[in-house]
């Protein structure tokens, strides 16, 4: 019957960057029976950068960044031969699972269980950081949307909310918002810019017990970046730098 698993040898192409995009399938319905707060909830973010960690722990990506319910890994190496119905199954599998973890840890119970989607998309290594600047700029787009969404809904129901926002311009939103006490470029930038979290140096100390002295050495450390600037090329290649630091230090 083997003959029938008709994709099961399809593979990422060789010479491509490869990113994977997770989502959260159902999750407007999940964080409203859990009762996460509106548009933003430190212990839902909280548990989404949990399983971003787990990851980078499993599967050592370049980078990876999460906003609201999504979590883009760019992948160092690829697992799996590149096999794409292993990647589509064994990462949203895990990140499904890494989910309902964090949040039973934290004490929240899931009415239903947690899934996750994944689509695999191979990009030529100079379109990484346009792909990952549109993805900020839907976590941008997200962040005002859900703010001016969430803040009419202080004062009317849902529908008139909805029709209230229908084919309002940015800068209206901006304004709808400022009148109501509200400067969204002041939010936290994690809710603005979203979050990544990748390896970068650190310095340590410690003793060498032949020279009888203190020394330092740099070691790479996984951080969790809630303060990240706007994409650009620039930041990539140094996140290229730092895998290429972390491969001379493991030499």
């Amino acid at each position: 019957m083997r003959e029938h698993e008709i994709y099961s040898n399809l593979r990422v192409p060789p010479s491509s960057s490869i990113i994977l995009r997770l989502d959260g399938r159902g999750f407007h319905r999940l964080t409203a029976k859990a009762g996460f707060r509106r548009p933003y909830d430190d212990v839902f973010r909280d548990i989404m950068v949990s399983a971003c960690l787990e990851l980078m722990d499993e599967f050592s990506p370049s980078f990876i960044y999460t906003f609201s319910d999504e979590i883009n890994v760019l992948l160092d190496s690829v697992p799996f031969s590149g096999r794409v119905e292993k990647l589509d199954s064994v990462f949203p599998a895990f990140t499904s699972s890494s989910f309902t973890l964090g949040a039973i840890k934290r004490g929240l119970s899931l009415d239903k269980p947690v899934s996750f989607d994944c689509r695999v998309i191979p990009l030529g290594r100079e379109l990484v950081w346009e792909y990952f600047r549109s993805r900020q700029d839907e976590a941008w787009r997200n962040c005002l949307n859900s703010y001016a969404y969430w803040t009419l809904r202080g004062e009317m129901d849902r529908d008139d909310a909805a029709r209230t926002l229908n084919g309002m311009k940015s800068d209206s939103l901006h304004e709808l918002l400022f009148e109501r006490g509200l400067n969204i470029s002041e939010v936290p930038a994690w809710q603005r810019r979203g979050i990544g979290v990748y390896r970068t140096p650190v310095k340590v100390r410690g003793y060498n017990p032949i020279t009888e002295r203190e020394v330092s050495a740099l070691r790479m450390r996984v951080k969790v970046d809630m303060e990240l600037p706007l994409f650009t090329g620039e930041f990539f290649d140094g996140l290229q730098g730092l895998k290429e630091h972390n491969g001379s230090e493991s030499a």
